[in-house]
This record gives structure tokens, sequence and C-alpha cells, in this order.
């Protein structure tokens, strides 16, 4: 069996690649690709609603900040390159 440090290191290489990789995404092929994940597992979001209901909540409400946040930041950045 693997030891611990190993498993990590292993975990750790795994979490840089998957941030490099949702760094190259925009923004609509993240939210189609978060669409895609909802409809594959929309089976099981249903079963267990009532379970995460409250985390999904927060979560969509996280979610609606930051596409505010990047509209507001895509704005201004529209409008300074008006300047």
């Amino acid at each position: 069996m693997r030891d611990l440090s190993t498993l990590r290191q292993g975990w750790d290489e795994i979490e840089a690649e998957e941030t490099r990789l949702l760094r190259e995404l925009t923004v609509q092929e993240s939210m189609s690709q978060l669409l895609r994940l909802q409809q594959a597992f929309e089976p099981q979001l249903q079963q267990t609603e009532a379970l995460f209901r409250a985390d999904r909540i927060a979560y969509l409400g996280e979610l609606q900040r930051r596409l505010r946040r990047h509209a507001e930041w895509l704005e201004e950045q529209s409008q300074n390159n008006l300047v």
C-alpha cells in the first residue's frame, strides 16, 4: 500500500492539472460544462435534493454573485476600452 504522503502528492498533481484546465475555459465553456454535468446527474440530484438543499442554495447564490461581479468587470473593461 502506498504511503499517505505519496497519495497526497499524486492528489496535488491532479488538483494542479484541474486548476490549469479550468483556467483555460471561457465562462461560456464553464457554464456549458456545468449544465452538461447537471443533466448527467439530474436523477441523483433529485433523489438527494432534501439532503443537500441548503448547500445547493448557498452554491447557487455564490455563483450568482460571481457572475454578477464578472458582468460588472466586463462592463468596466468595455467602458475603459471606449475611452
